[in-house]
């Protein structure tokens, strides 16, 4: 396979980013840190999986919009959605009736929504079902999932991270965390905190599924606690079911937010929940209001008309499954690849066929940053764009096996890695993880 040649513009348009934008990009997961030194490409434009940067170089995208885009980039039926809405104005002194059709879809789509509220990203809305759990229950406390990465850009999160500079003291302490499929560890947060967590938040599922009976067991002792269960489903939802996970593992909770894959790309996020919960956000009661959300741009008329026809596709054209299927197609080829090298047990393909990931471990086993470095490098030289493997629809037979054997090839260098030293084949600095607290 002829590898790519340097990429000159797109470094110098990494260096033009850096003196513009803190940290280069507007996304800290898409920061040139992210990537090996001077091979971070710019990107000019994608149709479907494959994206073409700055130098006019093509790549094979994966984790398209930090896996918002499963139909593909500039999918058709999409764009010309949300360009007939615009054709009618974008945003009004009052709601559209296409807000009133949107909504309506969605809670019909979605098993525990009674009511949703629309937003831009998964920050807010997930911020927002924390504010109004607490007001809900009057407590305070909050648990988050320890074993997964990001729930909002907001400080009740962020304080609770290795980034936490800038946050009060004070409220990084109205954070506290719990295990991933471990209910020792949610009795003993409950044990702990008592009467003080208004909410559990967390996703349904990662790269790990979750084990018989954990979620069952959690709604249950939140439930036995008065305290809200929170599903973050940005990534879950619309990914393992167009109902999202919930109604796959058959758990129903008390809020969940949406977001990534249901707009394909457009900006547009979601807070549903029982109607109880979420009329404290309204005007229709007679108890204390919440100030739930309140966004200028939440209700986009474009970004709603994408996201309906998003939906509309996801149901009609069984979306969840071919996503399965084309995961499972490339986890084959991949662990084939591996092996093919001799390095199935250093390099691990892992997770729910429709979210992959990878983890590159060095000669001891152990998780390396270098080698991830290394992989990266090897597999952009050879057009694959991959910090994960998570896969669109759009990723054709042709993408896929343009893949794997640019994978095969990027295995061999991993393997002489493995026994000459890392180093020697490293280009530049290994890549770091986002949350670190200096440079």
């Amino acid at each position: 396979m002829t590898t790519l040649q340097p990429r000159t513009l797109s470094a110098a348009l990494t260096d033009r980013l850096a003196a513009l934008v803190p940290g280069g990009a507007h996304t800290y997961a898409k920061g040139e840190d992210q990537y090996p030194e001077g091979m971070a490409p710019v990107l000019v434009e994608g149709r479907g999986c494959r994206v073409r940067d700055a130098d006019g170089l093509e790549y094979v995208e994966y984790a398209a919009g930090l896996r918002s885009v499963t139909l593909g980039h500039a999918e058709p039926r999409v764009v010309e959605a949300a360009v007939r809405a615009m054709h009618r104005g974008t945003n009004f002194v009052r709601p559209t009736v296409l807000e009133a059709e949107v909504a309506e879809e969605f809670v019909n789509l979605i098993d525990s929504a009674d009511m949703v509220k629309f937003a831009k990203n998964g920050s807010d809305v997930t911020t927002a079902a924390v504010r109004l759990a607490r007001a809900v229950t009057g407590r305070d406390l909050v648990a988050v999932c320890e074993d997964q990465p990001f729930f909002s850009t907001d400080d009740w999160f962020i304080g609770h991270t290795a980034m936490p500079a800038g946050i009060p003291s004070a409220v990084r302490d109205l954070t506290v965390g719990f295990r991933f499929n471990d209910l020792a560890s949610v009795d003993e947060m409950f044990q702990r905190h008592r009467d003080r967590l208004a909410a559990v938040v967390l996703e349904p599922a990662t790269a790990v599924e979750p084990h018989l009976g954990f979620l069952a067991g959690l709604r249950d002792r939140c439930t036995d606690n008065g305290t809200l269960l929170v599903f973050d489903e940005m990534i879950t939802g619309f990914r393992w079911h167009e109902k999202g996970a919930q109604h796959l593992y058959g758990i129903a909770p008390d809020l969940s937010t949406f977001g990534k894959a249901m707009g394909n790309g457009f900006a547009i996020s979601a807070l549903a929940g029982r109607r109880e919960i979420m009329e404290r956000g309204g005007l229709r009661h007679t108890a204390e209001r919440v100030f739930l959300l309140s966004t200028t741009h939440g209700a986009e008329t474009h970004a709603l008309a994408a996201a309906r026809e998003v939906m509309r596709i996801y149901v009609e054209e069984g979306i969840c499954q071919r996503l399965a299927e084309r995961g499972a197609l490339l986890t084959a080829g991949l662990k084939a690849a591996a092996a093919g090298s001799g390095v199935e047990d250093r390099f691990l393909v892992l997770g729910h066929p429709s979210n992959l990931i990878y983890a590159t471990l060095d000669e001891t086993g152990a998780r390396s940053q270098a080698f991830r470095t290394l992989f990266l490098q090897e597999i952009i030289l050879r057009g694959v764009l991959a910090p994960s493997f998570v896969v669109g629809i759009a990723h054709d037979d042709a993408a896929i096996d343009h893949t794997v054997n640019a994978v095969g090839e990027a295995l061999n260098v991993y393997r002489r890695a493995l026994e000459d030293g890392v180093g020697k084949y490293l280009g530049g600095r290994p890549v770091q993880p986002v949350f670190r607290p200096f440079a």
